[in-house]
C-alpha cells in the first residue's frame, strides 16, 4: 500500500493530532502557551472544526494540553519520545455510528414493537423529562430509551451493537471527555426529539421513525460541537449582566 493511500485512509483528526504533537515536541508552543484558535487551526490545516476539536481532545486525554472554557487550549507539558496519540473512539465518530445504526433500528422497531414496549418507551420519555429537571440528573433514562427501541427490533445482533455503542460513551476516554464537557455546559437530552421518535413508533411508520431518530442524533452531534462555545457564551452573558448592574448602581 502506498504512503498516499495510507494517508487517505487515516482519520483526519489523527493526522492533525500527530501534526500538533510534532509541533509541541519541536518547542513551537512552550508550556503555558495557548494553541491557535479552532478556526485558525481549521484554516491552516484545511479541516473542519469538529476535526480540530477531536484532535485537541486526543491531546487533552494524554495530559498534553488543557482546554479552558472560553479561552482556548493551553500546553500543559511537552511530549517525550514515548508519547504517541492514543486514538480511541471519539464522541463524533460514536454519534455518527449511532446515527446509522439507531436510525435503522428505529425503522425496524416501528414494525416490530409490541404495545407493551411502546408503553415502556413512552414512560422513558417522561422519565427523561423528569431527569432534566434535577440538577444532578443522569442520562440513565436516555440510554434506556434507546436500548428499549433496539430491543424492540427483535434482533439480538442489533441490540448488542447499539448497547456496545452506548458503552463506548464511558469506556472511550475521548468520547467520555467530550460528553462530560457537554454535561458541564448543561446540554441535556431534548424531550421533543425523543417524543418525535415515540410518535413515529406509535404510528408504526418506519420511514418517520428513521427520520426522527436521525434528526435527533444529528442534533446530538451539533450539541457536542458547540457545547463549550455555549458554556462560554453563557458565562460572557452573565459577566455582561453583572457589569451592567454595577454601572446602573453607580449612576443612580
Amino acid at each position: 500500500m502506498s504512503e498516499v493511500t495510507e494517508k487517505v485512509q487515516d482519520r483526519l483528526y489523527q493526522d492533525l493530532a500527530r501534526s500538533l504533537l510534532e509541533e509541541l515536541a519541536s518547542g513551537k508552543f512552550p508550556v503555558g502557551a495557548r494553541l491557535p484558535a479552532e478556526r485558525e487551526l481549521a484554516t491552516t490545516y484545511n479541516v473542519s472544526r469538529p476535526t480540530v476539536r477531536e484532535a485537541i481532545i486526543a491531546l487533552e486525554v494524554q495530559g498534553l494540553v488543557e482546554v479552558k472554557i472560553g479561552s482556548g487550549a493551553y500546553v500543559r507539558r511537552l511530549p517525550g519520545k514515548e508519547d504517541l496519540p492514543g486514538f480511541n473512539i471519539s464522541a463524533f465518530e460514536l454519534t455518527e455510528a449511532r446515527l446509522l445504526f439507531e436510525g435503522e433500528a428505529a425503522a425496524l422497531a416501528a414494525t416490530q414493537a409490541t404495545d407493551e414496549e411502546l408503553v415502556e418507551i413512552g414512560r422513558l420519555v417522561d422519565e427523561i423529562a423528569r431527569e432534566n429537571q434535577r440538577p444532578d440528573g443522569s442520562e440513565k433514562s436516555d440510554r434506556e430509551f434507546h436500548l428499549a427501541i433496539a430491543r424492540a427490533t427483535r434482533n439480538t445482533a442489533i441490540f448488542d451493537a447499539i448497547e456496545h455503542l452506548w458503552d463506548l460513551r464511558s469506556t472511550s476516554p475521548e468520547a467520555a471527555l467530550l460528553h462530560e464537557k457537554a454535561r458541564t455546559a448543561n446540554i441535556k437530552p431534548v424531550v421533543d426529539e425523543h417524543t418525535a421518535v415515540l410518535e413515529a413508533l406509535r404510528a408504526r411508520d418506519a420511514n418517520a421513525a428513521r427520520a426522527a431518530m436521525r434528526a435527533h442524533l444529528a442534533q446530538v452531534l451539533e450539541s457536542l460541537l458547540f457545547a463549550t462555545e455555549e458554556r462560554a457564551i453563557e458565562e460572557a452573558r452573565r459577566t455582561a449582566q453583572a457589569k451592567r448592574a454595577r454601572y446602573t448602581q453607580a449612576t443612580t
